[in-house]
């Protein structure tokens, strides 16, 4: 089992008809599976994996410019 590592729940509303009946509903959060590079797999939301990855790829870049 993944690690969930995020504190995201389900966004509730409601889901409406043409008759404009009001049934409740649940938006769920985009958990994506991701393995670290020690192995470990954690589970987090896609919004957070690709803040990570901008983060990682402008720590790279900054290396290469020293």
């Amino acid at each position: 089992m993944a690690q969930k590592i995020t504190s995201k729940k389900p966004l509730f509303g409601n889901k409406r008809s043409h008759a404009m009946n009001a049934t409740r509903r649940a938006q769920k959060p985009n958990l994506q599976k991701v393995k670290l590079d020690n192995g470990e797999t954690i589970m987090m939301s896609a919004r957070e994996l690709r803040t990570l990855k901008k983060e990682e790829k402008n720590l790279t870049d900054k290396k290469q410019e020293i």
